[in-house]
């Protein structure tokens, strides 16, 4: 399956639920894509993929919650939520403690269920948005040298450029052009921004 296309990927063994809701989906614009089992779905479904997941509690062999965590465990990062005619309190705390975006009951109204569709699509979207943007971030990260990285958990710090130098061994003016260097690389307009990639990166503040 192609991953860039963003799907609503419905899993439950029904094969009527399967068609109403593929119908209910595609009436308001949405793309749907049906598995009748976990396992079918986990054989087919693309790593990269983009969307949001509908999964149904009760089935046999791997249950839908058994299956969200196969989803996180593989890094596949599809936000979850939960249709079921079989749900209880434990088992929605768990969904929902597992990241899934909410647990809906059968039958459902249909502006519900596509309200909480669409919220579960733009949670995929924000959170594609996050990695992206960490992902950038890491990526300038490794362009700079040792010395640069020994500057820059400096500044994050808070510390002076005398501050730093001292610590490093290094003159005040050595230390301002590996910090200009710094900003350059990590394309930072100022302290706060450099900051900001810093934590987003998990970069630890001394």
């Amino acid at each position: 399956m192609n991953a860039t296309t963003e799907r609503v990927y419905l899993v439950d063994d029904e094969p009527a639920v399967l068609k109403a809701l593929s119908r209910l989906l595609r009436s308001a614009g949405l793309e749907a894509v049906a598995f009748g089992s976990p396992e079918e779905f986990l054989a087919r479904v693309d790593p990269d993929a983009e969307g949001c997941v509908v999964l149904d509690v009760a089935m046999p062999g791997l249950d839908g919650l058994a299956l969200q965590e196969a989803l996180v465990s593989r890094g596949i990062a599809l936000p979850t939520l939960f249709l079921t005619g079989h749900g209880d309190v434990p088992q929605s705390v768990r969904a929902m403690k597992g990241g899934a975006v909410d647990f809906l009951t059968k039958p459902v109204d249909d502006a519900v269920f596509l309200r909480a569709v669409r919220e579960a699509l733009e949670r995929g979207r924000s959170g594609r948005t996050d990695r992206e943007e960490s992902a950038r971030i890491r990526s300038r990260l490794a362009t700079l040298t040792p010395r640069e990285r020994e500057v820059l958990e400096g500044v994050v710090a808070g510390r002076l450029n005398k501050q730093i130098g001292g610590e490093l061994g290094i003159a005040e003016k050595t230390v301002k052009v590996h910090r200009g260097r710094v900003m350059e690389k990590m394309e930072a307009r100022s302290v706060a921004e450099l900051v900001r990639m810093a934590d987003r990166a998990g970069l630890r503040r001394a």
